[in-house]
């Protein structure tokens, strides 16, 4: 009886040391594509989802007149991309994704009285602005974004980072059109500031990547144009693009 109770006594301490080892052989992580970002070339594609937007400066005009314009409706649009990644260093990579885009932008006009617009100093909440009309501006990009990406530690299968980049736009839609009652034109070429952050994570078979991104038009891209309603374009001092883009990319 005294051997059985020091045998068991030994399977116990035993126990008692390899039970931990076992328990965290069990939660170790595989990392996967482990020499993945040793590679010099990448390509894959890119799937996302977008936003359209106006930034409006209001003219002399429209505040003479009490006519104003205000982009109150955001649509939902799509863009679909093909990836080029250079590998610059173990955190640098330069990125290129010509793509196309597709969306659209509504801009709504006000008649307001008074020359104070609601949330000014002066404005008279009795004068509500009335809404009279609205210009749907459609948009059809072809994208040349030029990325610059800065990677993070990988941490397992995931890495953050972030970006920042320009890119060239060139818009294929034609809005302008009297029978439908559309009495602004928009110039075709733009030129944007591009920043976002996303997290690359590493399957067993490729790289997934989430991205949310901003992109800042600097062109004015009203383009002047006779009509038979020239308060449309004439109530706009400065009409510049934004864009709100969440990126899924497949590498």
């Amino acid at each position: 009886m005294l051997f059985l109770s020091m045998v068991l006594k030994k399977l116990l301490v035993i126990s008692l040391l390899v039970l931990p080892l076992t328990a965290g052989a069990q939660r170790v992580i595989i990392r996967n594509l482990t020499e993945y970002d040793h590679r010099a070339v990448r390509f894959g594609f890119t799937l996302g989802l977008n936003t359209m937007d106006f930034r409006i400066r209001a003219s002399e005009y429209a505040v003479n007149e009490g006519f104003y314009p205000e982009v109150s409706t955001l649509t939902p649009g799509f863009n679909i991309n093909i990836v080029s990644n250079f590998r610059l260093g173990n955190h640098f990579d330069f990125r290129m994704l010509p793509g196309v885009a597709f969306g659209q932008r509504r801009i709504d006009y006000y008649v307001v009285e008074g020359d104070r617009l609601p949330g000014q100093r002066g404005w008279d909440s009795r004068n509500e602005p009335q809404l009279v009309s609205s210009q749907d501006m459609e948009s059809s990009f072809i994208e040349f974004p030029f990325i610059l990406k800065y990677k993070s530690v990988r941490i397992n299968n995931y890495r953050p980072y972030i970006i920042g980049g320009t890119s060239l736009r060139y818009d294929l839609a034609r809005n302008f059109s009297e029978e439908d009652e559309i009495f602004l034109s928009l110039r075709p070429f733009d030129f944007y500031l591009e920043t976002g952050f996303g997290i690359d994570f590493y399957l067993p078979y490729f790289k997934f990547s989430t991205e949310l991104k901003f992109a800042m038009g600097f062109m004015h891209m009203l383009q002047d144009r006779s009509n038979s309603r020239p308060r449309y374009q004439e109530s706009i001092e400065r009409l510049q693009s934004n864009l709100f883009i969440v990126s899924f990319h497949f590498e």
